[in-house]
C-alpha cells in the first residue's frame, strides 16, 4: 500500500502491538489479513508521528528482532481510535440487525405467517 492507511486498519495494528509487542512485520500481516506493505507503511507512520517506538532484541533463535511499543502518545491516539472504531461498528451492527429484522419479515410474509 502506497497511500495512507484507514483508521480501522492503524487502530487494529495499534491493538495489536500493545498486546504483542514482539511480532514480526510478516506475524502481524497474517494475523491482521493486510499485506506486509501495509503494516510496513502504518509502522513507519507511527513512529514518525511518535505514537509507537522500537526497541531491538535477541529471539530465541538468537536472531535480532524488534520490539513495536505504543509511546503514551500513541496510546492516546489508539483510546481516540477505539471511540470511533466502536461507533462505525455499532452503527454497522445496527444497520445489519435492522436488515436482518426486515428480512424476517418478509420471509414471515412469504410463508404466510404474518
Amino acid at each position: 500500500m502506497t497511500g495512507p492507511v484507514d483508521q480501522d486498519t492503524r487502530y487494529r495494528v495499534m491493538r495489536m502491538l500493545e498486546a504483542q509487542p514482539d511480532l514480526s512485520q510478516r506475524e502481524m500481516s497474517r494475523a491482521l489479513g493486510i499485506s506486509l506493505g501495509s503494516v510496513n507503511y502504518c509502522l513507519r507512520a507511527l513512529i514518525d508521528k511518535g505514537q509507537v517506538k522500537v526497541r531491538n532484541f535477541r529471539a530465541s533463535n538468537n536472531k535480532l528482532r524488534y520490539a513495536y511499543i505504543l509511546t503514551p502518545k500513541g496510546a492516546a491516539e489508539k483510546a481516540r481510535l477505539t471511540a470511533g472504531f466502536l461507533r462505525r461498528k455499532r452503527a454497522e451492527y445496527d444497520r445489519l440487525r435492522e436488515e436482518i429484522e426486515a428480512l424476517e419479515r418478509d420471509m414471515a410474509r412469504t410463508r404466510g405467517d404474518g
